[in-house]
């Protein structure tokens, strides 16, 4: 639980604001959504910052969950969560809202980072940290356009750089900055004007700085009121006409770009600069953030597929995003006389920890949700996962003993806005792939879901997996870069060779019967594991069958299922 309030910006600090700031966003989300009208008037401004947030909560957790339970005990230090939270968002940054948050918290990363060994920093280091923020998030947008995120932004930077004082005199300065700054967003921007309303970006910024004074100083700030976010009509005409047209020019129109494409990039910081010159000449709405190998690439196009291939001459992309805007069906520009996409009755949406394996539940038919090793989705993902599948009724497959609190919460959230969601609580993708396996989406819901559910449970799982530090083990004391072998989460296989541990693994499951044996090969397999364990199978196990999948960069060497 956030501890407030904080005397200095350190580790625990920036634990807090995080917390906070998530919970600011959840009881801002829908009504954020509901102003989102520029750069696109798609509604979901503030459910990404919500998850944009998640994932860099997520991340700061982590840091302090290893310190408790590491060989190095204690606090992390202020540096460690500075850029925990900042990769966090960076991976998990969601729309263009979303991205743009991610650089902010990155630039005051710098700042808080910059000396590894400091315990914390004061208030005029929290100036710099937002000074940094703001203008790193406008070198990262392509064409930075006033009254939006950006305006507000630089607005708190300025009004603390005139303030003197602790951390707490500091962060409220910012907040009451931000918060004039974005009362006059809609004389700025036509968009904004026409809508009513102040610029969405901007109100989930007020909202996160907020957050950082009630961490300073326990205190929440005096909350924004309806009449500061929707601005009186004949006010914002006016405001409106007196907008010049080189803003009006930024406007979203009906005839903008029809995809978003949004992924992660691993490449150089010169790969990255002509990246940017390449996508400017495609789309609208660019924005590049990260570094150090490291980026998040959001862009609005009409030819989504050049905007990948940008991405795949620059780097290696990867949790790849592409929505097409004309295919949503709700607060669309230009959408209007346009009727609702039908929903279908039936969707399977599953968690996968690779992109071979995404690509082969796709062509099954199942909505996926990419999980990276050591990058578990949140709920947020997962509900936007149930959303994009557009079915009234949906099964979700977790395929991880450890998400399955995050998909109880994100199948609950899902009923609250009318689908029926049955979660069966697969701890494997293979156990995934055997419960896909007897989907039948024309029977009814609830037998569907039990014989999906029986074909999972009938799986037996086992991975195989690289040791990265000592420790006990039901199988007894592995080393750093011992080969274990997991059957059903535990560990039952210490060895020194992959293909000899894979091998005995297969043999304690099949000891107890089995009729097919699946084997999905990680990135980092030994080649010639998976003939090796055909022919074993093959050899010793009459009857029994073997299929093998590529499961691409899945974190573990090799995932087994028995049936």
């Amino acid at each position: 639980m956030p501890q407030v309030p904080q005397t200095f910006f350190d580790a625990l600090a920036v634990r807090t604001w995080c917390g906070l700031a998530l919970a600011a966003l959840g009881r801002a989300r829908e009504e954020i959504d509901a102003i989102n009208v520029y750069p696109v008037a798609d509604g979901d401004t503030g459910t990404n910052l919500y998850l944009t947030v998640e994932s860099a909560a997520a991340a700061v957790e982590a840091v302090f969950a290893g310190h408790e339970t590491g060989a190095d005990l204690g606090t992390p230090t202020l540096g460690e969560a500075a850029r925990a939270m900042a990769h966090g968002a960076l991976i998990g940054a969601r729309g263009n809202s979303g991205t743009i948050l991610a650089q902010l918290l990155r630039g005051m990363a710098q700042v808080l980072a910059d000396d590894h060994a400091a315990a914390h920093t004061d208030g005029p280091g929290l100036c710099l940290a937002l000074r940094r923020a703001a203008d790193s998030a406008r070198d990262a947008v392509a064409h930075p356009v006033e009254g939006t995120v950006l305006t507000v932004a630089s607005a708190a930077a300025d009004a603390a750089d005139a303030a003197e004082g602790d951390c707490g005199t500091i962060a409220r300065a910012a907040y009451e900055g931000a918060r004039a700054a974005l009362a006059e967003t809609p004389g700025q921007l036509v968009a904004l004007a026409r809508a009513g309303v102040v610029d969405a970006g901007g109100r989930g910024l007020v909202a996160v700085l907020a957050a950082l004074v009630e961490t300073f100083t326990g205190e929440a700030p005096r909350g924004l009121t309806a009449s500061e976010t929707q601005v009186h009509a004949r006010v914002a005409a006016a405001a409106g006409a007196e907008v010049g047209e080189e803003s009006s020019a930024g406007a979203c129109a009906a005839g903008g770009p029809a995809f978003e494409v949004i992924y992660l990039l691993e490449a150089d910081d010169t790969a990255v600069a002509r990246l940017r010159t390449r996508l400017d000449s495609l789309g609208d709405s660019l924005v590049v953030v990260g570094g150090d190998g490291l980026w998040n690439v959001h862009v609005h196009v009409d030819d989504a597929g050049a905007a990948v291939e940008a991405g795949v001459e620059a780097g290696r992309p990867y949790r790849i995003r592409i929505t097409h805007f004309g295919a949503e069906d709700a607060h669309m520009a230009g959408g209007a006389g346009r009727p609702p996409r039908e929903r279908v009755q039936r969707a399977v949406v599953a968690v996968v920890p690779g992109e071979g394996l995404a690509g082969l539940y796709t062509e099954a038919g199942a909505t996926t949700v990419l999980a990276r090793p050591g990058e578990p989705p949140a709920s947020g993902e997962l509900v936007d996962a149930v959303r994009r599948a557009h079915a009234r009724e949906v099964v979700l497959l977790p395929n991880d003993a450890d998400l399955r609190h995050t998909a109880a919460a994100a199948a609950e959230q899902a009923r609250t806005e009318g689908v029926r969601v049955a979660l069966i609580p697969t701890r494997s993708a293979v156990q995934g792939i055997a419960a896909l396996a007897v989907h039948e989406p024309d029977r009814r819901f609830d037998e569907d879901v039990v014989s999906m559910t029986s074909a999972a449970g009938a799986t037996r799982y086992a991975e195989v997996v690289i040791a990265e530090r000592q420790s006990w083990t039901m199988a007894g004391i592995c080393q750093a870069g011992d080969v274990l072998g997991l059957i059903d989460g535990d560990v039952a296989v210490i060895g020194s060779d992959v293909t000899a541990a894979a091998e005995t693994v297969v043999d304690r499951m099949l000891s107890a019967g089995g009729e097919m044996v699946t084997l999905v090969l990680g990135d980092e397999a030994p080649a010639g594991v998976a003939d090796h364990l055909e022919a074993r199978v093959r050899e010793s196990y009459l009857a029994v069958d073997t299929v093998v999948y590529r499961g691409g960069r899945q974190g573990a060497l090799l995932l087994i299922g028995v049936e």
